[in-house]
């Protein structure tokens, strides 16, 4: 299976945090989000999710953020 890296938004960090992770690109512009979660942190979507990306500007550049796929 190919993967990607793409950034997870993070909640309950008290800011605005995305992480790396690993996703299947399906075609479409779409993405299976993969895991495991890491015990000290909640995603905003969980693996298994079908995500697609946009771009987010953050310090240093930007970044393919995963937003849910409608």
């Amino acid at each position: 299976m190919m993967t990607e890296m793409v950034y997870m938004p993070l909640l309950d960090e008290g800011t605005e945090v995305c992480r790396p992770i690993q996703a299947e690109p399906l075609g479409d512009g779409r993405y299976r989000v993969l895991g495991p979660v890491p015990e000290d942190e909640v995603w905003e979507f969980l693996p298994g999710s079908i995500v697609r990306l946009r771009q987010k500007s953050v310090e240093g550049g930007n970044v393919a953020v995963a937003v849910l796929e409608e």
